[in-house]
């Protein structure tokens, strides 16, 4: 269970904490000064620590140069009133995850814990890149074909390098598990990894999130904020989807990487930093520097070191590989230990072309698990369309093919009230959003507009579902080779 520490001497806030982490389901630990708080470090290191500027005896400042000093891997959420922030903004320089002003607003305060732990789990969750993959790992590079062999051997090469890495590949093949794999295995595994998703943040918010802003730089900036680059400083930075970068803030980065320096929003003041670059697209970069949506002279920075991450359509050698691992996954969440694949299933696996890659391949045994009413899972279990069917599913009317789902759902539906007994509605309803979201998405190029304009629902309701998935699965299924 995750496991988070307060510190503060707040008798009534360490209670307050305890029942709101606890009915999130966290499990939590207090202490009401600096020096208890390290010592319960010592003895176990939790998951992140939010901590309290204002302390008896060792002030808040020195505990987490205390912390930081003992696990600098370690996420620390500073708690501050507006009289102090200036000495919050200091810890956040020196690898403070983020600092949150007193009295803070508790959704706020959450989904900074949220993405704390996922940073947390970022740096210290190991990626296994052994081809056989291990029990203990779930998240885990695999696959023994040629092409991932040489991924495996471009990892060793560049991650104790500085060299900046661009990882391209098409949605699903597995580019967040890359940047980590690099990183964990770089020499500056032991200093700050953070990941900025370009297409998650939204383009009014992606620069003060990247570089920061001064105080007065824009209406509500009532202090200066320390950005996600200058936070890293002697540590890494992944930014996904980098393709989908708006020009204006591409060129903030051509200057990172060219002069190792940035200037917070409404600033004047350079400020040098020494971050590493990880950068990973989808896209096809070269198009779009033709069409003028990216910068050319930013292209080549980044493409110092390339790694290319095949579709899983030009390595189904590791399909069985790959399957075998989430089934034995299912096996344990379900209580299925003895479910096999049958060989018609994984044939039919293999023929399949997997325009979602690993990321579908997984979701596809996870669903076929919940289907199975034995220890075999068959062909029907998979649910994969074969030509003649994605050809006639391209033939029919609107009518048709309603009438075409109500039929399979009445033949899944009561399979599925065989296997479950509680909470039937909420997991049928969040497995078909999510697969209605996955291939809304795979039709639309991962194009987040077209998506949500297809799904019919808006660009911001569409990136929360997205979120609300990725905290749903956070630590539970990121394997993807």
């Amino acid at each position: 269970m995750t496991t988070i520490l307060i510190i503060d001497d707040d008798d009534q806030l360490r209670k307050s904490f305890n029942k709101l982490l606890g009915e999130e389901g966290y499990h939590s630990k207090c202490a009401a000064s600096g020096e208890a708080g390290l010592k319960l470090i010592q003895e176990e290191i939790p998951d992140l620590v939010i901590l309290d500027m204002r302390l008896p005896g060792m002030n808040g400042f020195e505990t987490f140069k205390g912390i930081h000093e003992m696990e600098p891997k370690l996420p620390v959420i500073i708690m501050t009133a507006f009289g102090t922030t200036d000495t919050a903004i200091e810890a956040t320089k020196m690898g403070a995850f983020d600092y949150i002003l007193k009295p803070f607003d508790i959704p706020e305060m959450l989904v900074v814990i949220k993405q704390a732990l996922e940073a947390s789990r970022f740096m210290r969750s190991p990626v296994d890149m052994d081809p056989i993959p291990e029990k203990s790992f779930r998240d885990a590079i695999i696959g023994r074909s040629r092409p991932m062999q040489e991924v495996y051997k471009t990892i060793g090469r560049v991650s104790e390098t500085e060299a900046t890495v661009l990882i391209r590949g098409e949605s699903g093949t597995g580019k967040e598990l890359v940047a980590r794999a690099v990183y964990q295995h770089s020499t500056r595994a032991d200093r700050p990894f953070l990941v900025i998703n370009c297409v998650a943040i939204p383009e009014t918010l992606l620069e003060s999130e990247l570089f920061g802003y001064e105080k007065g730089a824009f209406t509500g900036a009532t202090h200066r904020r320390i950005g996600k680059i200058e936070q890293a400083n002697g540590g890494t930075v992944f930014l996904d989807e980098i393709g989908d970068m708006p020009l204006s803030i591409q060129a903030k980065i051509l200057r990172l990487l060219q002069e190792k320096s940035i200037e917070r929003l409404g600033g004047r003041n350079t400020i040098p930093v020494n971050v590493r670059i990880i950068a990973a697209t989808n896209r096809d970069l070269e198009s779009a520097i033709v069409k003028g949506r990216f910068r050319e002279d930013l292209y080549y920075r980044l493409n110092v070191i390339p790694v290319h991450l095949p579709p899983l359509r030009e390595r189904k050698i590791d399909i069985p590989l790959l399957s075998e691992h989430f089934l034995q996954e299912a096996r344990q969440r379900y209580s299925k230990k003895n479910l096999k694949i049958s060989s018609k299933a994984m044939s039919l696996m293999l023929d399949y072309r997997w325009p979602g890659n690993v990321r579908e391949l997984e979701n596809c045994i996870r669903r076929a698990v919940l289907l199975s009413t034995g220890d075999v899972i068959a062909e029907q279990n998979l649910m994969i369309p074969d030509a003649d069917d994605e050809h006639l599913l391209n033939s029919l009317t609107r009518e048709q093919l309603i009438d075409r789902l109500k039929e399979k759902l009445e033949e899944i539906i009561p399979e599925i009230l065989r296997l479950s007994k509680q909470d039937i509605h909420a997991n049928i309803i969040e497995l078909v959003e999510e697969m209605l979201i996955l291939k809304a998405l795979q039709a639309c190029s991962d194009n987040q507009v077209q998506a949500a304009k297809m799904l019919g629902i808006s660009r911001n309701t569409l990136r929360h579902r997205l979120k609300k998935q990725r905290d749903r699965d956070n630590g539970d299924d990121k394997t993807i080779g």
